[in-house]
């Protein structure tokens, strides 16, 4: 590729993931200024969703920081930042009800969830090391450790691809559950949705810049045999 063409691919690779992450935070910003009809906390709108599933066992608890909101199924608690814990907000609830889908997913046994977990110990290690194997590869001429870099950042990209379908699936079940229970009313769901729609496209913009890497260094791989 051409310097101008590096230029650019570079370009897009910054860009995409600043632009993900700008739309969540306005997203967020503006629909954290939105109370639902309900007036229930995130956290009460976890506990409900969860209590209705029969999911007792799993807790809700409050963490620090902002959007570090997560489900760990290791110790089945979901864990709200502060904002979406006491909040009433539009953004709190569909933000608490998308991590309780990923605790509804392993109640479930969610098959895409599953195979996350399982690529987890690959995933880390190829992300971790993945990039030092290419470029050591390339600097002393060893195609066959460009290879086999290329084959730790393809089980990363894996990992990322399968995140999709976990992602979006959580989503689809927090939107469910949200209209089911009554916890937002009809003429709230599309703002609702704007929330979690904008929270997607994070993972959407990192597995495109995973892939688009993989796909660099297989080419700069390929090219290095001719």
């Amino acid at each position: 590729m051409s310097l101008g063409t590096y230029l650019i691919y570079f370009a897009l690779l910054l860009i995409i993931p600043l632009w993900a992450q700008s739309k969540v935070k306005s997203t967020y910003k503006k629909y954290s200024k939105k109370a639902t009809s309900s007036h229930m906390s995130g956290a009460q709108v976890a506990r409900k969703i969860l209590d209705d599933n029969g999911l007792y066992d799993v807790q809700v608890q409050e963490t620090k920081g902002v959007l570090t909101d997560h489900y760990d199924p290791r110790k089945k608690v979901v864990r709200l930042s502060s904002g979406n814990f006491h909040g009433q907000s539009m953004s709190a609830s569909a933000i608490a009800a998308h991590e309780v889908g990923h605790a509804i997913q392993d109640a479930e046994e969610y098959a895409f969830l599953k195979f996350r977990s399982a690529l987890v110990p690959a995933a880390s290690f190829g992300s971790n090391t993945a990039i030092f194997v290419i470029i050591g590869g390339f600097l002393f001429d060893q195609m066959n450790l460009v290879l086999l870099g290329i084959i730790f950042m393809a089980a990363a990209v894996l990992f990322q691809l399968v995140t999709l379908p976990v992602e979006f699936n959580a989503s689809s079940r927090a939107m469910t559950q949200l209209v089911t229970t009554g916890i937002i009313q009809n003429n709230e769901e599309r703002e609702t949705k704007k929330v979690l729609d904008a929270a997607a496209l994070t993972y959407v913009a990192a597995a495109l810049v995973a892939v688009a890497e993989l796909i660099r260094f297989i080419l700069m791989y390929v090219a290095s045999n001719d």
